[in-house]
């Protein structure tokens, strides 16, 4: 049995009208979801926005099986409003953030429970909608993939973007030395006053010359790298003896060139991963670290959420069309309280 407490079965919501330039997002109806057994369906206050909705926009990113095709948004914070039969730890009534595997651009959303994570501390519905997608990336590729310990050193390609501004204050917090990249003197002042290091203009510096002058020559112990492309050789240099490159996009081409020796005699581990499509229980395992490491950091406040903009779900087009400009510092949000 679901305990659905929805007054109608028709939502607003962002769709993609056809494959496009940022004008195809148009609000339409579309029939609430219904939760599975151990799903919730939540109330969407806000939602943010991400860089892999514009690539699903364009057609380059499909949805996994199972979640919506045409309305894009990987998180959203909101309220419960119905759960399942096997829900064992929400409530109706619950606030809560989660990451979802598509459908966020609408004013309900169904969810695995062990995707959601209660709202930190007194942070907004707004502030609380920019924490799954980046948080959860950060820390699968960054913590577990990466396996950044200690007092080893990261490097984050994009360190203004909203990967970058949580993985700056989450390695930061727990006691690492973390440089940055970014496009702007502007930029990289921000960087550097959230908690970086060194932020490096990519623009006006190399990036490898400068973290070899940084480290005495050491390099850096872990990079997150959405840039792929020719920063590549520049991330194969920069890496110290046994460190790790992660990938999580490859917005400069797929197809490099690398110098396998310099692999095999640093001991170097090339990886990457892809987070939507992994299961639920892989999910409800970094929600759970999360909520136990990097949780209790937001509620105290060494680390908050860091908004750009906030836009009405009606101007999403407006909202893709900053986030593809990359003039932004931070997160992008969607917000569905009023619509």
């Amino acid at each position: 049995m679901v305990y659905i407490c929805v007054n109608h079965i028709i939502m607003k919501a962002v769709v993609i009208t056809e494959p496009g330039p940022a004008s195809v997002l148009q609000i339409s109806e579309r029939p609430v979801p219904i939760c599975a057994d151990n799903e919730v369906l939540i109330k969407v206050m806000a939602a943010g926005v991400n860089r892999p909705d514009v690539f699903q926009r364009k057609g380059n990113y499909l949805p996994p099986e199972g979640a919506p095709q045409d309305i894009p948004g990987l998180e959203i914070a909101g309220i419960v409003t119905a759960i399942g039969t096997t829900v064992t730890h929400l409530m109706v009534g619950d606030k809560i953030c989660a990451l979802v595997s598509g459908g966020g651009y609408a004013e309900y959303c169904n969810v695995p429970q062990e995707q959601c994570l209660p709202i930190p501390g007194n942070l907004s519905f707004i502030e609380a909608a920019s924490l799954p997608e980046t948080f959860f990336t950060v820390w699968s590729n960054v913590f577990d993939r990466g396996a950044l310990k200690g007092n080893e050193t990261l490097l984050v390609h994009g360190g203004s973007s909203g990967i970058g501004v949580a993985a700056i204050q989450m390695a930061k917090a727990l006691g690492h030395t973390v440089y940055v990249t970014a496009g702007s003197d502007d930029k990289c002042r921000f960087c550097q006053q959230l908690g970086a290091a060194k932020a490096i203009n990519y623009k006006t510096e190399n990036f490898a010359d400068v973290i070899s002058q940084a480290t005495n020559g050491k390099g850096v112990d872990v990079i997150l790298d959405m840039i792929g492309g020719d920063y590549t050789t520049g991330n194969i240099q920069s890496l110290a003896v046994e460190g790790r490159l992660v990938l999580i996009n490859t917005m400069k081409g797929n197809n490099v060139q690398i110098d396998l020796a310099q692999v095999m005699r640093k001991r170097l581990i090339i990886t990457g991963s892809m987070l939507r499509s992994r299961e639920v229980a892989f999910k409800g395992k970094i929600a759970h670290e999360l909520q136990t490491t990097i949780w209790p950091l937001l509620v105290s406040g060494d680390i908050k959420p860091v908004i750009h903009s906030v836009f009405a779900a009606a101007d999403a087009s407006a909202a893709h069309e900053l986030m593809e400009s990359s003039a932004h510092i931070g997160k992008i949000i969607l917000n569905f309280e009023h619509s």
